[in-house]
Order: C-alpha cells, then structure tokens, then sequence
C-alpha cells in the first residue's frame, strides 16, 4: 500500500497528475497531539471548498457583504444617516453635537474582516482630530482608525493601534485622500461561568497588506485615557464603525464569520 501511495506521489510531481484515490490518506500513522486524527488521516474532513474573490479585496463566496458600494440595508445608523455617494458611505457632519455610530444589523463574534477607508483630503486638523474612526468588534474592542500620514499623535492611538494598548508594529499610511485597507481576524474573548475571561480578545491586523498586530491579546473594552478591562458579554454582538467628527469615508465592507477550528493553537494543538 505505501508502495502504491508513494507511487502516486511520483507520478504527480513528474506529471502532474496523480492517480485517483477514493479516501487518499493513511490510518495505521501516529495520532496526533488532538487525539482525534492519525497523521495524514484518510477519513479525516476535507475544507469545504470556497472560490475567492475575482479582484484582490473582492469578497470571497463565503462571505457576509456588509456594504457593497450601494445599500446601507446591512446598517443602522444611532443619529444622523450615513450618507452614501460614488460607491462609498461616509461620516456624516454632527447635527447638535450629537455622534452617528453606524452598526451592523447582524452580530458576530469570531470573524475575518476586510475594509476600505478614506481619510479626508486635504487634512483640516491634526493628531487624533484628524480623519478619526474606529473599527469596534463586538461595539467594544476598537481597532483604530486615522490619517497616519506625516500626523504625529500618541502611539497608542495612530492607525492601526489597538487604541489604548498597543501600537502598530509598523506605520504603512497611505497619504490622505488615497484608499486604504485592512483585513483583520478577529477572535472573541470567552468568559468562565462567574464571569471571569478564560480567554482574551486576540486580533490580528494587516494594514494596506502590512502586518500591524499580530496575534495581539487585548486587554478589554475600549476606553479613553483609562486601562481597558473585560466585563461579561454574550458570543456576539453588532460591528460599529465609529463617528469622530471626522469625514472618513468607507468602501468594501466584508465579513467571514470563523468556526472554533480557526481559533489560534497553542504548542500542544491545544486552543490557548
């Protein structure tokens, strides 16, 4: 049998096509650190087969659309409407003082993300009143949003910073008024029982393709000027992009909701 297989192998790297099998595999291999599958295991589960988008950024089959470049149907806003002009939706201007969070109708909890945003050209302000956002997973774990282009600011607060914890590893802005995008997974915190966090946020960010964060625990609840801290939620909740007095615009808004099995391993194939 290893024979037949290793023959098979053979033939595809000459060729380049192998010999049918109908349940490729081994079962007499060692068992692996899961207990559940031999090494190369011939009935364990194939991945389910998912065609990718035509475009890089496009949004692959298995995808929730969350905003396509023309309806907000996937939306509410908290005040004001998001208004929505040549394929993009933008920060409306605050009416009364009062902000306008736009929220997804649909909850999640362990996602994939993907995003485009603009910031305004050209830049009126500075620091963080300077093309502010925010990506809040959950409507309480942000991933930031700013114009990152030559605009000094607090570390901790610039694009691609879990704000008020981590800054990102790298600043790869574009210059305000150019697309900008970033693919982020997302994995939720579990709760013990009493409460308790059993497993931290953890998020992982590329930035205009760059990685920001990676694999990065977050400390709790978004919060300014104080330390972050967990308090007991449910497995999911809404997506919210953040109103900051600023005109950011956005395009191309994208989710994959991630089964356990994408949640990060630890040496031993144990979930952390």
């Amino acid at each position: 049998m290893r024979y037949i297989v290793g023959l098979a192998a053979g033939l595809l790297a000459a060729t380049g096509i192998a010999a049918a099998q109908e349940k490729p595999g081994f079962r007499d291999t060692p068992m692996l650190p899961d207990g559940k599958w031999h090494v190369h295991d011939a009935d364990r589960p194939y991945p389910a087969v998912v065609t990718p988008g035509a475009t890089p950024g496009a949004a692959p089959s298995d995808a929730v659309v969350l905003f396509d470049g023309r309806s907000l149907d996937a939306w509410t806003a908290t005040g004001t409407p998001w208004p929505v002009k040549d394929g993009a939706v933008t920060v409306p201007p605050r009416v009364g003082g009062k902000e306008s969070l736009l929220v997804s109708k649909q909850s999640f909890g362990d996602v994939q993300l993907h995003l485009e945003f603009r910031s305004p050209n050209p830049p009126t302000k500075s620091s963080q009143d300077r093309g502010n956002s925010g990506i809040w997973f959950m409507q309480r774990y942000e991933v930031q949003i700013l114009d990152g282009y030559q605009n000094p600011t607090y570390a901790d607060g610039t694009v691609g910073a879990i704000y008020g914890w981590k800054p990102p590893l790298v600043n790869p802005s574009r210059r305000p008024g150019e697309w900008q995008s970033y693919d982020i997974v997302f994995e939720r915190p579990r709760f013990n029982a009493d409460g308790s966090v059993k497993r931290p946020a953890y998020v992982t960010a590329f930035l205009n393709g760059v990685l920001v964060q990676n694999h990065q625990a977050m400390l709790g609840t978004t919060i300014w000027r104080q330390v972050a801290k967990y308090e007991a939620h449910g497995d999911a909740a809404p997506i919210q992009l953040q109103d900051h007095d600023s005109p950011v615009s956005f395009r191309n808004i994208w989710v994959r909701p991630l089964p356990e099995a994408a949640l990060s391993q630890d040496s031993t194939g144990g979930k952390q």
